[in-house]
């Protein structure tokens, strides 16, 4: 009954965003990326691949993509000869990272029907099939396992009100019992699979954090960035969206010491990120029109709006102090990033939670949840005015990320289990 209850929601969800994708630009990419896929791939990767052995590795979308690079590109470096296979279930992972050199073929991953499985890996015949973090598709586990495929998971992470630890989650606790292996973040996660049975289980950690270590070593020199921040204290906000603007404006209104502030939103919409210059009472510039007028900010210039994509990792190097967006509306953004450069960090108070990072954290007091700008106010003015405090606290961050590096070292001697 669950499996056939399975089956009809992955179709109804099909169903569903074949009807979306009239009215939102993200579900039309979600369909027309898909259609004919099938075909282009039995017309083009038999030819491509030739006679490589084919490793697939599976994100979901753009931040499981991050965490998952460190593997796919240490397993690129011990394992030349493979053909890598790259897919994403959502728009957000496929449209950035679809030009990603490591990756020899990247698509979008076909819905979750047993045809449209069966059908998958017969094409691409992977040797390997990597799953990073919460992906579980049935039919395609089903089809990998009847292959006889090394499946693995790693920087996956459990808890006790997921399905599978449900006294009804019999058929989601056998979708675990198709990997080979599950490599898990966290003690919890591990203790929790071992209590319905599951031993191929490693506490290996998150790879994230070796990303995030990449980020900071690769981080771009930006002049103009430089050039604006000059001496001040500087305010980086990540991912913003509009409930963490709406924090966030009275109290960049209301500062009282100098200081930058280097805005970057979640998604670039022209006229949310006018509005929020109209609410400004300080001068602000987007950062397009700073770069044309050769990186000369108008005197007395207090925010800049970053109208692009692509540069938030490198901007946390000039940055003193960090607000990460997303947790008052659909979740946190990643925090790392900015705990990677040594800075304090604050977001929202509700959706952050479930990121073991965030409640890590605010424990060490490296990171602060705030409800409203005035709690913004309360926790933020100590920092601008507290040189020391400041760098105590951002230590802490840095420390954390470095602490706990290493987990794709851990992936990659289990993986060389298999090559033996």
């Amino acid at each position: 009954m669950s499996a056939f209850l399975y089956q009809l929601s992955i179709r109804t969800y099909s169903f569903l965003m074949h009807i979306v994708a009239w009215f939102h630009p993200k579900a039309r990419l979600w369909v027309q990326g898909r259609k004919g896929l099938l075909q282009r791939l039995a017309d083009d990767l038999p030819v491509r691949i030739g006679q490589q052995p084919v490793v697939w590795f599976h994100a979901a979308s753009l931040g499981e993509f991050e965490q998952g690079r460190p593997v796919i590109e240490a397993f690129r470096e011990q394992y030349p000869q493979y053909f890598i296979l790259l897919t994403f279930f959502s728009p957000s992972g496929y449209e950035v990272r679809k030009n990603y050199a490591l990756a020899d073929y990247i698509c979008y991953l076909p819905v979750d029907t047993p045809q449209n499985a069966r059908r998958f890996v017969e094409i691409t015949k992977p040797k390997f099939a990597f799953f990073i973090k919460y992906e579980f598709w049935y039919n395609y586990l089903r089809e990998l396992r009847r292959k006889e495929v090394n499946i693995l998971s790693f920087s996956a992470i459990f808890r006790p009100q997921q399905l599978f630890f449900k006294s009804y989650g019999n058929f989601y606790r056998d979708i675990l019992r198709y990997f080979d292996h599950i490599l898990v973040q966290n003690g919890e996660s591990e203790a929790l699979l071992r209590s319905i049975g599951l031993q191929q289980v490693t506490l290996a950690g998150d790879t994230r954090f070796d990303r995030v270590k990449q980020i900071a070593e690769a981080a771009r020199e930006l002049p103009e960035i430089a050039a604006f921040v000059k001496d001040s204290p500087c305010l980086v906000v990540g991912s913003a969206w509009d409930a963490d603007m709406q924090v966030l404006i009275p109290f960049l209104n209301s500062v009282q010491v100098p200081l930058k502030v280097i805005i970057a939103p979640h998604e670039i919409h022209n006229e949310e990120i006018e509005r929020w210059r109209q609410q400004l009472t300080q001068p602000s510039l987007r950062y397009s029109a700073y770069v044309s007028d050769g990186g000369v900010a108008p005197e007395h210039t207090q925010c800049l709006f970053i109208d692009n994509v692509g540069m938030l990792s490198s901007l946390y190097r000039y940055g003193h102090l960090a607000y990460v967006g997303g947790a008052f509306g659909t979740g946190l953004h990643n925090i790392l990033e900015a705990a990677t450069f040594g800075m304090p960090v604050f977001f929202g108070n509700r959706k952050y939670q479930k990121f073991q990072e965030a409640v890590d954290l605010i424990g060490m007091g490296g990171a602060q949840p705030v409800q409203n700008t005035e709690e913004l106010r309360q926790y933020m003015q100590p920092l601008l005015q507290d040189y020391t405090l400041r760098q105590q606290k951002g230590e802490t961050c840095r420390q954390y990320v470095l602490a706990r590096t290493g987990a794709t070292s851990q992936v990659m001697s289990e993986v060389e289990q298999y090559m033996r």
